[in-house]
């Protein structure tokens, strides 16, 4: 069994599960990590998000630049600095997600969102968008038929639609905008999702190269993927780093499984000072501050 690590940039790291050291991880099928780690009621205690000035220049930036017709949709995301009353390691063991993981006390992910599965000749993959409060009269109603919310959606569709194309044939979507019922820290979120399946016979030998050509992940980026990409950079000017990138395991026969690195917490150089990565897609009919309230809403610790 591999377990593999590809950051926002493309760079990667694959171990034997075996050889791993201050490694954890879990996922729906299977984890790797002690049995008696510390758990706490682990909150975030500060936040200091960016400047709405900052924010609001890469929103504007991005807004032109889809007025030119060069992006369609584009996820911007941003770092905000907060303390926190847990460690990464503490951190991990308390959140629940359905794929967390812990890498060399460097950073933390709790993440909601499956990147990729391949079960014997078959890859599913399941874009997310939309999001609401659970506790809103007819939240469930509102969502689906938000209509910034249904294209921006349908947009991400379309890409991994295509993105699965380039590495299988036979795509489908088994399942458009379906919703499931989240942790968001004290609160419960809407998660709107789709499913989507192509036929990929004969993977085992080269997983790492199909799992590369459909990087970085769509729905952390945007439409078309390589011109947003470049957009994303010269409109946010951080390093995401292993935030938007993806995680995972396979045994290289019958399965991979792996996970989108959203819902992220890095170590800084200060004693108990932590970076939080979040964001969110904009599109034309995308509203300013509630874009970047909406940033903000985003970090939290599901306990």
């Amino acid at each position: 069994m591999k377990f593999f690590l590809i950051d926002f940039n493309g760079n990667k790291y694959i171990e034997n599960i075996e050889n791993i050291k201050d490694i954890y991880f879990s996922f729906p099928s299977f984890s790797h990590m002690p049995l008696d780690l510390p758990k706490k009621n682990c909150k975030i205690t500060s936040k200091n998000p960016v400047s709405f000035k900052r924010y609001k220049d890469a929103f504007n930036y991005v807004i032109e630049e889809i007025k030119k017709g060069n992006t369609y949709l584009l996820n911007l995301t941003f770092p905000t600095l907060i303390k926190t009353n847990c460690s990464l390691l503490e951190i991990f063991a308390s959140s629940k997600a359905p794929f967390k993981l812990y890498f060399k006390d460097k950073f933390v992910t709790f993440s909601p969102e499956r990147f990729v599965k391949i079960q014997n000749d078959k890859i599913y993959t399941y874009p997310m968008k939309g999001t609401i409060d659970a506790s809103i009269p007819r939240a469930r109603e509102i969502i689906l038929n938000d209509q910034k919310e249904m294209a921006e959606h349908t947009m991400v569709v379309d890409l991994l639609r295509n993105d699965l194309g380039i590495i299988g044939k036979h795509v489908k979507v088994n399942k458009f905008r379906f919703i499931d019922k989240i942790k968001a820290g004290e609160k419960e979120l809407l998660q709107v999702s789709s499913e989507i399946e192509a036929q990929i016979p004969s993977w085992q030998e080269n997983w790492m190269e199909i799992i590369s050509k459909m990087l970085p992940a769509g729905s952390v980026t945007g439409t078309p993927k390589k011109k947003t990409v470049e957009i994303i950079k010269k409109a946010e000017n951080y390093q995401r780093g292993f935030y938007t990138g993806i995680f995972g395991i396979t045994d290289e026969k019958t399965f991979l499984d792996s996970a989108v690195i959203i819902r992220y917490i890095e170590k800084t150089t200060k004693p108990n000072e932590f970076i939080y990565k979040s964001g969110g897609g904009i599109t034309i009919d995308s509203d300013l501050k509630k874009e970047y309230e909406e940033m903000i809403k985003k970090v939290y610790i599901p306990i």
